[in-house]
This record gives structure tokens, C-alpha cells and sequence, in this order.
């Protein structure tokens, strides 16, 4: 159960971690490495799918598929870029001790 003012992210997905989280603001969020390692791994795909679509442009010759092609690509690459700024902002929650000290 949460309180006011708590903050909940493990049991919150991505984009709504992503969206909650407000850029400009200098507070520390802390995450779990496994979501982190998965934050790391859409990355990556978004980074190979912004590549290979860039890729496919020179096979299209309709201007309008063109267009909303290059559209795909850069918010492929915005949304990759957006997910790496969180990554700098963002703390690895270290795991818990084993044994109560």
C-alpha cells in the first residue's frame, strides 16, 4: 500500500516510469538493476530498429513513405535518447544485505 507522496515504481511499467519521471527536476530515482538492464536492452533495440529503418528509406521511392518513415526513425532515435538521459539521472538501487546486520 502506498502513501501520499511515495514513490512506486516497481509496479509500474516503462513508458509510465518514463512519464511520471519529470526531466527538469533534480530528484534522485532510484531503480531496481533488473529494470535498469531492461531499460538498457529497449535501448538497444530501438537504437538496431532506428538503423535498419533508416536503412530502408533508400528502397522507398513514395514521398509520403519517405516521410513517415524518416518520422519513425527520429522518434526511435528520441525515444532511445530519452531512456538514456533517465539511465544518467537515475540510481542503481543497491540489492539487499542477506543477512540482517
Amino acid at each position: 500500500m502506498s502513501h501520499v507522496g511515495e514513490k512506486v515504481i516497481g509496479s509500474r511499467s516503462l513508458p509510465e516510469v518514463l512519464t511520471m519521471w519529470n526531466g527538469d527536476a533534480q530528484e534522485e530515482v532510484e531503480i531496481s538493476p533488473r529494470f535498469r538492464q531492461s531499460i538498457e536492452e529497449r535501448i538497444t533495440r530501438l537504437e538496431n530498429d532506428a538503423a535498419y529503418d533508416e536503412a530502408q528509406v533508400a528502397q522507398l521511392e513514395n514521398p509520403d513513405h519517405i516521410r513517415r518513415q524518416t518520422r519513425l526513425v527520429a522518434a526511435e532515435r528520441a525515444e532511445a535518447l530519452r531512456m538514456r538521459i533517465f539511465l544518467d539521472r537515475a540510481g542503481t538501487r543497491l540489492p539487499r544485505p542477506l543477512i540482517a546486520l
